[in-house]
Order: structure tokens, then sequence, then C-alpha cells
């Protein structure tokens, strides 16, 4: 048996994350423009807070620092709060990267 903390799926889910504070605009088909507020992102998706017109399985376009463009699909909205996951896994190291640039405050990163 390995030693080490035994995670939930939630907590492994849970360190996964990263808190930022970060606007962008959306790309939508039918939309045209959406601006998102993200409020923590990890290599598989983000979560975003406040009110848009976007509805479960719709599809966005955003741009990155150090990733560029990537395509994401809307999973959940619930009370101003919405999952997206990303249609391809960040590389860890533009992941950092770009956690580096988007959170520049170290002592609220999480730990690696």
């Amino acid at each position: 048996m390995g030693s080490g903390a035994q995670l939930t799926v939630t907590d492994l889910r849970r360190a996964a994350r990263h808190p930022v504070d970060h606007k962008v605009i959306g790309e939508h088909r039918r939309l045209g423009d959406v601006h998102l507020h993200v409020v923590n992102i990890s290599a598989h998706g983000f979560m975003t807070e406040g009110e848009h017109e976007l509805t479960r399985g719709e599809r966005v376009i955003i741009r990155l620092p150090e990733v560029g463009r990537i395509e994401a699909h809307l999973i959940w909205v619930s009370e101003g709060r919405a999952g997206f996951q990303f249609e391809r896994i960040i590389r860890f190291d533009d992941f950092m990267r770009m956690i580096d640039g988007l959170q520049p405050n170290p002592r609220l990163r999480r730990s690696r």
C-alpha cells in the first residue's frame, strides 16, 4: 500500500484547479462574442462566474496565455456559475506557464 494522502475523487479534482481572475471573450457559433469571467482553471477545463446565455453542450473558443485558442464545451450551469471542459488537455509545461501568467502572486497559487 502506498504512503501519502488518500484523496477522494472530489479532492483530486479540487487539487488540480487553480484560482484565477481572468476575463476572456469567447467565440460562440450562434451568439458571436461571449464575455466570460474565469475563476478557476485546470488542464482539463475551467469554471466561470456570471450570467450568460449559454446552455449545456454548447461550445466556445477562448484564447489563453501560453496555450492560444482552445475550444471548450459547457458541462454544467448552476446559480451564476458554469463549468467548461476543454476539447484537449493542456500540456503540463504550457499549463504551468499559463498559471504563472494568470496568477502572478505566488502566495495565491496552489502548491505544486
